[in-house]
């Protein structure tokens, strides 16, 4: 499940997102993003195989059209981002 509580400023979303453990996009994102992780581990995996890990404190940024990627998480995590 996800969880999202989320402000819009013009075009731009602010959002902080809960990912319950087990936690596994339904689709591949193209919208780029600022994320930054707050509690947890999220695992990104972009089209193209590669995976990566971000844990607290730990932050990626994408543009739009750039690496489609998705989100997973075993434990959970708690996001901050913005698109």
């Amino acid at each position: 499940m996800a969880y999202w509580q989320t402000q819009t400023f013009d075009n731009i979303r602010v959002r902080m997102v809960t990912y319950t453990a087990g936690y596994l996009a339904n689709h591949w994102c193209k919208k780029g993003h600022v994320l930054l992780c707050l509690e947890g581990e999220l695992t990104t995996e972009l089209e193209d195989g590669r995976i990566f890990t971000l844990t607290p404190g730990m932050s990626y940024q994408v543009a739009d059209n750039a690496e489609v990627h998705r989100s997973s998480t075993t434990v959970g995590a708690k996001l901050f981002i913005v698109d």
